[in-house]
């Protein structure tokens, strides 16, 4: 069920690092790793991994800040692996959103039986949310039939989409005020090989040009130099 699942281990140990990462390669997991903090930061960035191993006391961005920082955008699953024992520190943890907390010295074992429990969680929490209807004011979603209902006035109306166009409108929608930048588009929406900023604009362009004919206008809207967010009908 978990293979493949990529695992950003956040340990600046070489050697409990490399116990780490072994145990998670033979459950057939793959692997990251990062010694410090903003290193950690940028590779989550990067990467997208499925869940983060993440030690308190690392170098220049410690634990705590790494998880703070994570947790104002980002729901990836976290575990700290940490020395630190006290009630206080594991409150803290979970506070900050940690989804477990695992005390070093730790059976290798039991820290993957955690990463695959916490993942299989996850998965089925995301599952779940992924079938529900996506609402906003004038557009309901439903991701599972592949079907959109635009509401305006009394009408109600259905306007075809391609997979591309209904991936970047469900994705949107998910989140209408936040602006998505094109590269984060072509991650999250378009098949491996489109790779060009300008795919993008083609594809919201044809979108925005079927919301338009359907009543909604200006959506999803352009944000000069940023990307690209729902907004709202207007």
């Amino acid at each position: 069920m978990h293979t493949n699942s990529l695992i950003l281990v956040a340990e600046d140990d070489d050697d409990i690092a490399d116990i780490l990462m072994s145990y998670l390669h033979r459950a057939g997991m793959k692997t990251l790793r990062a010694a410090q903090g903003e290193q950690a930061l940028t590779l989550i960035n990067l990467h997208k991994p499925d869940l983060i191993l993440l030690d308190i006391h690392l170098p220049v961005r410690d634990g705590w800040h790494v998880l703070a920082t994570l947790r104002r955008e980002n729901p990836v699953p976290v575990i700290m692996v940490t020395a630190l024992d006290q009630d206080m520190d594991k409150l803290m943890g979970l506070r900050l959103g940690a989804d477990d907390y695992v005390i070093k010295p730790f059976n290798p074992a039991e820290v993957v039986a955690r990463v695959e429990a916490v993942l299989r969680r996850t998965r089925t929490l995301t599952e779940r949310a992924a079938a529900q209807p996506i609402r906003t004011p004038n557009i309901t979603i439903y991701p599972e039939d592949f079907h959109i209902e635009i509401a305006v006035g009394t009408e109600r109306v259905s306007p075809l989409l391609t997979t591309t166009e209904f991936k970047l409108l469900t994705h949107l929608a998910r989140s209408p005020r936040r602006v998505f930048s094109r590269e984060e588009l072509l991650t999250a929406c378009l098949p491996e090989g489109d790779t060009l900023d300008r795919t993008v604009d083609s594809h919201m362009s044809k979108l925005r040009k079927k919301l338009e004919n359907a009543g909604l206008k200006g959506m999803p809207e352009s944000i000069r130099g940023m990307g690209y967010r729902l907004g709202e009908n207007r």
